[in-house]
């Protein structure tokens, strides 16, 4: 009987203590490298120390230093401790000594690399563990302190192979850890799929480009991440500067940054912040992530790509108002202007600036990918969210807000407390919310690299340019699912060529 197997097991590192949640197994709060802390900031990540006596393993890590404030309104809830120790990483899963190995998810939570945790309520593993599939989510560094160039720290790569993706590194080091342990927890080392949304969609993108990530895992889910370029190695380390002028540490040594307060990062703000992107030129992301994969040199692998009917909704956190862009636009590039309205019908500039910014700044990437899996012969498959909750649609005239899928794609709506008690979740809800994370599993489960379609409630063919079909869950925020064909192919052909000069904060 499951119920009676003790809650420990052992790892490479050493024997867990965990706990259940009703009848599946959960671990918290797993160490899966050292604490990157003194000298091991700003380092990539080194072994956890193997323990000796039995580590309890059933409250969360502490997460990286960020605002809290801004994660508990808009990144999720409360992120839990704070510290610069923070490479902990959670595992739910059914069964750890299944008759055949389960298929492994793993979560990369975003927040614009500066916020978030895997610990909040809208990643919970346990529903989509409870259909099969272990679970891990995972805490990473943030901010200056996962994405960092300074030509001090450049200086200690006597031999090249610079790193300032601390952060991805992480990731990169959880990886490793799952194909250590998972077969411990039940799960199949060789069917690992990852899957992040925004900037947790990014990460997925930039290891599915990263030379260091290859073989760890096999394929990959990106929700809503954004067209926005990678950062130049080059404006980064000339950012890492700024940001030691700051801290009064002009021509800075190494130790004098590493001396620095872990907590006096994240309080900066532009023009010091690093931005929501990975670096791109350093060892782990050698190329930036759009041109790798436009030229086919991407990981091989099944890919599920797709954003909402609203992202607009969190330009504003950018301070981008989408009206003026428009204005500006009407007077810069009349021709564009008129195009603009002649493709989305729409003559109301803040309208037609939101409608624009959306499919600039989100729509257009999974279009994008779906070519470049094209191009290397890989499976892909292209979705569009467009589900409000029943209660709050007058709150969401303009569709599905950033971030909305997300507890209908890990199926955690039934455990999560609306922001407006009285507006709370319905049956509808948590019956879309079931049936949007079956086609999750699915590809979890069964997607391979010579897979057609997927199946479910509606059989869901492998996107090609002939057909250029796309799944939506949810249509005008109400409940439905339609297989679109071409769908807005015109606009995105031109965003393709509109977005390298367009798309910046």
């Amino acid at each position: 009987m499951k119920n009676r197997r003790p809650l420990r097991l052992r790892t490479a590192e050493g024997e867990l203590r965990g706990s259940m949640d009703d009848d599946l197994f959960v671990f918290k709060g797993i160490p899966y490298a050292a604490a990157p802390v003194g000298a091991l900031r700003w380092r990539a990540p080194q072994p956890v120390t193997p323990w000796q006596e039995v580590r309890d393993a059933t409250a969360f890590g502490a997460a990286c230093w960020q605002n809290r404030a801004l994660c508990v309104a808009a990144g999720g809830g409360d992120p839990g401790p704070l510290s610069e120790d923070c490479l902990y990483l959670n595992v739910w899963t059914p069964d750890v000594e299944p008759s055949r190995p389960l298929p492994v998810m793993v979560w990369l939570h975003g927040g614009g690399f500066v916020m978030g945790s895997g610990g909040l309520a809208p990643y919970n593993g346990k529903p989509m563990a409870a259909r099969g599939a272990v679970v891990v989510t995972v805490n990473y560094r943030l901010g200056h302190l996962g994405f960092f160039a300074h030509p001090a720290l450049d200086a200690e790569y006597r031999d090249g192979g610079i790193v300032n993706n601390f952060a991805l590194l992480d990731q990169i080091a959880a990886l490793q850890w799952i194909q250590r342990n998972i077969p411990a927890f039940g799960g199949n080392r060789d069917n690992v799929t990852i899957f992040g949304e925004s900037s947790g969609a990014r990460s997925v993108l930039s290891l599915c480009c990263s030379p260091l990530a290859e073989g760890l895992f096999h394929k990959a889910i990106v929700q809503s991440a954004y067209s926005l370029p990678d950062k130049p190695r080059k404006a980064a380390l000339q950012l890492g500067e700024q940001v030691a002028a700051h801290f009064g540490l002009r021509n800075a040594t190494a130790q004098q940054l590493r001396e620095l307060p872990a907590d006096a990062f994240w309080p900066l703000e532009s023009p010091l912040w690093h931005g929501p992107v990975p670096i791109a030129g350093d060892a782990v992301l050698p190329q930036p992530v759009l041109p790798t994969f436009m030229a086919g040199r991407q990981h091989r692998i099944p890919l599920m790509a797709g954003s909402n009917s609203d992202e607009a909704s969190v330009l504003g956190y950018f301070n981008v108002d989408t009206a003026t862009v428009i204005r500006q636009l009407r007077a810069s590039r009349p021709l564009s202007y008129r195009l603009l309205k002649w493709l989305y019908d729409i003559h109301d500039d803040r309208l037609l600036g939101r409608a624009a910014a959306r499919d600039m700044a989100f729509s257009v990437m999974p279009w994008l990918l779906m070519r470049a899996q094209h191009n290397v012969g890989m499976p892909g498959w292209r979705y569009w969210f467009d589900y409000v909750s029943e209660q709050s649609r007058d709150l969401y005239p303009h569709g599905a807000w950033h971030g909305n899928e997300v507890p209908y794609t890990l199926n955690t709506l039934a455990t999560m407390q609306p922001a407006d008690s009285e507006r709370p979740y319905t049956a509808s809800d948590r019956a879309f919310s079931q049936r949007m994370a079956d086609y999750w599993f699915a590809f979890a489960r069964d997607a391979n690299e010579f897979s057609h379609r997927l199946e479910g409630e509606i059989s869901w063919p492998t996107w090609h340019p002939g057909e250029d079909l796309t799944l939506s869950f949810g249509e005008g925020g109400e409940k439905a699912l339609l297989l679109k064909r071409n769908f807005m192919r015109a606009r995105l052909r031109l965003f393709r060529l509109m977005m390298k000069s367009m798309v910046k904060l």
